[in-house]
């Protein structure tokens, strides 16, 4: 089964490899979406949010307890129909960045840090973020080499031949794992 991934719709970001997002992330979490609320900002009303809240399965980066909750700003007025594309149930692994001044978070990159799973053709989990996971493992040695990391031989071959689509979850997260290191 192919994971379907929609970037937000009112936002452009510049492309970034799993190094720069895992390097961005403040908390690294997957987890499944216990609820996703849009509601205006506590002190800024004029800001339409989304509050979404994860029943974190585990967490690869950061602090989490059992929850990890967020407010995301939306900026597309036809994001606040569907929570921006959270909906309860949803399987997700998320980089998220730290919250503003303003207790505002999103995923790093936006679309690109935000990993829908699905359970892929061969009955395993795989990953796929809005950019359908484009350009993700780009210089990813460099990315290694800076943690003094290295991947398993036929991990960093699978990862060097990817270019994009959907991504053997258990394969990512061993990557993120090696990104995270001792940050």
């Amino acid at each position: 089964m192919p994971v379907l991934a929609q970037a937000q719709r009112g936002a452009l970001t510049v492309p970034q490899n799993l190094g720069e997002l895992v390097e961005e992330a403040a908390t690294i979490v997957r987890g499944r979406v216990v609820s996703a609320r849009v509601e205006p900002h506590p002190q800024l009303q004029n800001l339409h949010t989304v509050v979404v809240t994860l029943r974190v399965e585990r967490t690869l980066k950061g602090e989490s307890g059992e929850t990890f909750t967020f407010r995301q700003f939306i900026w597309d007025v036809r994001d606040r129909s569907n929570a921006a594309g959270y909906r309860k149930g949803q399987h997700l692994l998320l980089l998220m960045i730290k919250p503003s001044v303003h207790g505002l978070s999103s995923p790093a990159g936006l679309e690109q840090g935000r990993f829908r799973i699905e359970r892929g053709p061969e009955g395993k989990d795989v990953a796929m973020n809005g950019a359908a996971n484009a350009g993700l493992f780009a210089e990813l040695e460099t990315a290694l080499s800076k943690q003094g990391a290295q991947l398993p031989a036929p991990l960093a071959a699978r990862a060097q031949q990817h270019t994009s689509g959907a991504v053997p979850l258990e394969d990512l997260e061993e990557i993120i794992v090696a990104l995270v290191g001792t940050r």
